[in-house]
């Protein structure tokens, strides 16, 4: 008998729930079986986990293939009907461990449930309760704050699988941290869907800001504290003054941006507009000078234009903006999106991105070169490559501490690593 094999396709909180599913199922005892965490942002990776469905029953023929994540829970019918999988759940399924203890029965435990146990995520109220502590490398640990979200964006499937926004309280956090930085982890990621949102259903409403002062001030002994993706518009005064006074916090934000034009970010139902974005930029910079931002931008939306693109590429300038996640649009049934008439051509959208990707090159290759002569304190993901403060690769030719933080002058730039 083996233990079950994981497939994980999709964003970081994704990865993170494989590993409490691992844990989960472990307890239960399962044994030959293979658990698909899907994702659902784009048609094209509800594609992908078709395809690996198919790819993972040849390899597996005998094991029960199960699927859960974003696209079993926003298409499960689709899932069902494949001859490949044995059970679909959703994702608050996938989290409780009665669920893992009903599929480890035995062989035949599909016979006795339904194929498909996906409930409404819409009814969801509380987080998962399910936290690990130490996933990542053994350097850095990923905590999830937050799960869900509460906007309705036109081109995003993602609160039909994930729900509305629900945190985790700040107690809870602040102790998980606490026992990873007693594990000898120099850096702690806050995750979530929308991280933003974090505490908007907690009692007195606290803020993202209010989060992150009082894990740097009840956890001393933690190093480095890292946001990830972040909603600029929704940026609180707390989080503007640790980005200005607080050095454990570090200086990289990744924004979740979507677009440089007005009429298009109107048409997305975002919440800021581009000036905003400048603006935002801007005073975190002037906070703290050596802020490095990545976003998500999306070519193609649906009306978009030349002159509507041609905002969103100088926004990558205009913003300053360095490590670029550029997605090119693609149709997302049951969106707002999907139903509107004037949508680009699938060319044009691949001309676009890859525009907007050679634009984010530049942007690399004018941030590595200034980094040449400057010293650095640095994460070591493994003993030859760490991290930047602002999220930058590094590669030593001697070997480093795995985990540890070391000082290092920067000698020069190879590819898309910096060289000390």
């Amino acid at each position: 008998m083996s233990a079950p094999k994981f497939t994980t396709l999709g964003c970081r909180l994704n990865a993170y729930e494989t590993e409490a599913m691992k844990e989960l199922s472990q307890q239960a005892g399962l044994e030959n079986a293979v658990v698909v965490n899907t994702c659902a942002v784009t048609a094209e990776a509800v594609r992908k986990a078709r395809q690996e469905i198919r790819k993972l029953r040849r390899e597996n023929p005998e094991a029960p293939i199960i699927v859960t994540g974003c696209a079993a829970q926003t298409e499960p019918e689709t899932f069902a009907a494949m001859e490949e999988v044995t059970r679909v759940i959703g994702n608050t399924e996938k989290m409780q461990p009665e669920t893992w203890q009903q599929i480890a029965k035995g062989p035949d435990f599909i016979g006795t449930t339904e194929k498909v146990q996906v409930d409404d995520i819409m009814s969801v109220t509380e987080t998962a309760g399910h936290l690990i502590d130490g996933f990542g490398t053994r350097s850095r640990a990923y905590v999830q704050v937050q799960n869900g979200c509460d906007h309705r964006c036109t081109f995003c499937i993602i609160p039909y699988g994930r729900g509305n926004s629900r945190s985790v309280p700040a107690g809870v956090v602040i102790d998980q941290i606490k026992r990873l930085v007693d594990k000898g982890y120099n850096e702690v990621v806050l995750t979530g869907v929308d991280l933003t949102s974090w505490g908007a259903d907690l009692p007195a409403q606290p803020r993202l800001g209010d989060l992150v002062m009082r894990i740097l001030k009840l956890v001393p002994d933690l190093p480095r504290l890292r946001i990830s993706s972040i909603d600029s518009i929704e940026a609180d005064d707390n989080l503007m003054q640790a980005i200005a006074t607080e050095s454990r916090l570090m200086p990289h934000l990744h924004l979740s941006l979507q677009h440089g034009d007005d009429m298009i970010l109107k048409r997305m139902a975002r919440r800021h507009l581009r000036d905003d974005a400048i603006r935002f930029c801007e005073e975190a910079r002037k906070l703290r000078p050596e802020m490095t931002f990545g976003a998500d931008i999306i070519a193609g939306f649906p009306t978009e234009t030349d002159a509507h693109f041609e905002n969103s590429l100088k926004l990558v300038s205009d913003c300053d903006l360095t490590w670029l996640h550029v997605f090119p649009y693609s149709k997302r049934e049951g969106t707002p999106a999907a139903k509107i008439p004037k949508q680009v051509n699938g060319n044009v959208i691949k001309e676009r991105a890859a525009r907007l990707r050679a634009a984010g090159d530049q942007q690399v290759a004018r941030h590595l070169a200034a980094q040449v002569g400057r010293t650095h304190r640095i994460l070591m993901e493994n003993p030859h490559m760490g991290r930047t403060e602002q999220f930058t690769e590094v590669s030593f030719a001697a070997a480093q501490t795995e985990g540890s933080i070391v000082t290092a002058v920067i000698t020069g730039v190879a590819g898309s690593q910096l060289t000390a």
